[in-house]
């Protein structure tokens, strides 16, 4: 029972499950007569595949981890599990949602799921202990779900992927700094570099999460320049937006920790409201 409820967090299922749903929302975007099982089997297929990644990056910083406050009590830091059990569970899942896409939909589906698992578990999570830089480059695998979710639908990677792709790729930047300023003692003690460089908690730090929240705001309006959606899900967008931005201007007044977790939370709850939006009003 340890041990299943070990492989269990290995997974880290909430943000999987947060990943599989943005494919999700992709496929019913692409989809001209979408089924809800269909939409839920590309889920299934994202949540594998997200799995997967995840353990990568798990077996990769075990060591990192034991000096975290909030990382010491994975199953690998912990000892519960060993890095070759984790490396089979992380083969088996990452197979079995790449057969998954690749059968029931299509091999350019797999191979975007393929290209994001190599870029989180093998370059971004690296990176995390080098240079700030690895925000940049794990927006990209965590902008491609909705892209992927487009595919999955259509076969081909059009403006429309570009457009959902974009949102979600800017939208990792306010929400990873956010954790980042949020975390920032126990990322420090294990010598992540997750902050803009410098990499201080200050007004310059603040100002660029305020930038990219800003830019948000009109890269949330394509959706309707491109027929992806309607006018109702790009007001949502906007008011869910200028929230946003709101938030991100208390950071800059009070560089406060308090005023970061406000902008994590707000970030969590941003982007799926942008998108049930956006299905909705194409319904």
């Amino acid at each position: 029972m340890v041990k299943a409820r070990a492989y269990f967090q290995l997974l880290k299922f909430r943000l999987s499950l947060t990943v599989a749903f943005s494919s999700a929302i992709g496929y019913m975007l692409g989809a001209h007569d979408f089924s809800w099982s269909r939409a839920l089997l590309v889920m299934l297929g994202g949540l594998l595949v997200t799995g997967s990644a995840n353990i990568i990056n798990q077996v990769h910083e075990r060591e990192l981890d034991k000096l975290m406050t909030r990382t010491a009590k994975r199953p690998l830091p912990m000892g519960i599990l060993s890095p070759n059990e984790a490396w089979v569970f992380c083969v088996l899942l990452g197979v079995a949602g790449l057969g998954l896409l690749w059968y029931l939909f299509n091999p350019l589906t797999a191979g975007l799921s393929l290209l994001s698992l190599i870029l989180y578990g093998f370059i971004y999570t690296p990176l995390k202990t080098i240079s700030p830089i690895c925000v940049a480059v794990g927006a990209v695998p965590g902008g491609l779900p909705p892209l992927i979710g487009w595919v999955a639908a259509t076969g081909y990677i059009g403006v429309e992927a570009w457009v959902l792709f974009g949102i979600q790729f800017m939208w990792q930047f306010p929400h990873f700094w956010a954790i980042a300023w949020v975390a920032d003692d126990d990322y420090k003690r294990a010598g992540f570099k997750m902050l803009p460089s410098p990499g201080n908690r200050d007004l310059r730090t603040a100002f660029q999460i305020m930038t990219y929240t800003l830019l948000l705001i009109p890269l949330s309006l394509l959706p309707l320049e491109f027929n992806i959606s309607g006018r109702i899900s790009a007001l949502v967008a906007v008011v869910a937006g200028v929230l946003f931005l709101l938030l991100t201007v208390q950071l800059m007044r009070t560089q406060s920790r308090k005023a970061a977790l406000r902008i994590m939370f707000a970030s969590f709850l941003y982007l799926p409201i942008v998108q049930i939006a956006l299905v909705l009003d194409k319904i």
